[in-house]
């Protein structure tokens, strides 16, 4: 792969944006590569857990420069299908039945922040700097926002992509654009702590409670029909294998069969 770089340690695969001399900056191979990725190891059974971070000096500073500069002579047609590849990337990380990290430092600008709001865990050392710049460029934030408001929701999303300001960590943290802030030195156990919590986790359970989550945030059911949804959900876990494993080991006061101790 030419933009990115894949890592794998045991059952944890890193995805390294691999663009440091232009910050990591999205362009049409990168949002190929980075579907392809995401799409292969949701599928694979040795990996537990992803982590999406940036080589170099930044996790990701948006879009391209000669992208920006090819899409300016694009008729509406083409930049719909154009469009449509880079809201099927964020599609691809959201739906990824497999956990995954974004671990940011640097800049996150522009469409950076959709690969951030569509993973499921955000870190971000204390000096990243933020923006939804699109409408200082005349654009707008389409193809990341139905991620980004699920994360800070509409009051925020009004501040920070109409004014299309810079903001630091602290706010981000406020607004829930991130779960966690970290430095060079606490980055390496924060992520143990979450990859250890995760691996000690059913596989098929994650990917279920992932689904469970997206259905029932985008959910227009009534309330009768949630509980009856809800209800099967649960009971097809507990009558699957991992779920009868995980009483029978519970019970048992042994350890079940999928966790991965990394010690």
């Amino acid at each position: 792969m030419d933009t990115i770089r894949l890592h794998h340690n045991g059952p944890v695969c890193t995805i390294w944006l691999n663009r440091p001399d232009k910050h990591n900056a999205i362009n049409p191979l990168m949002m190929k590569e980075l579907v392809e990725a995401f799409e292969n190891l949701g599928q694979d059974d040795s990996v537990r857990v992803i982590i999406l971070r940036g080589n170099g000096r930044s996790f990701c500073a948006g879009a391209d420069l000669s992208y920006m500069q090819q899409v300016s002579a694009y008729d509406q047609d083409e930049n719909m299908r154009d469009a449509l590849v880079l809201a099927s990337l964020f599609e691809n990380i959201y739906t990824c039945p497999k956990p995954v990290i974004a671990l940011l430092h640097g800049a996150v600008y522009g469409g950076a922040n959709g690969l951030a709001a569509a993973s499921d865990i955000v870190i971000a050392d204390i000096d990243t700097r933020f923006a939804f710049s699109e409408v200082k460029l005349g654009i707008t934030p389409a193809t990341i926002s139905p991620y980004v408001i699920r994360r800070c929701g509409e009051t925020a999303a009004r501040d920070l992509m109409l004014t299309g300001r810079a903001f630091g960590v602290q706010e981000a943290k406020d607004y829930n654009l991130i779960n966690q802030i970290i430095t060079t030195e606490t980055v390496d156990h924060a992520l143990d702590t979450y990859i250890g919590n995760l691996l000690h986790a059913a596989p098929g359970a994650i990917a279920q409670c992932k689904q469970l989550i997206r259905d029932i945030s985008n959910t227009t059911l009534a309330t009768s029909e949630i509980k009856n949804d809800t209800a099967k959900r649960i009971a097809r876990q507990r009558a699957s294998e991992e779920g009868q494993e995980g009483l029978r080991a519970f019970l048992e006061k042994r350890n079940p069969n999928w966790l991965i101790n990394r010690e």
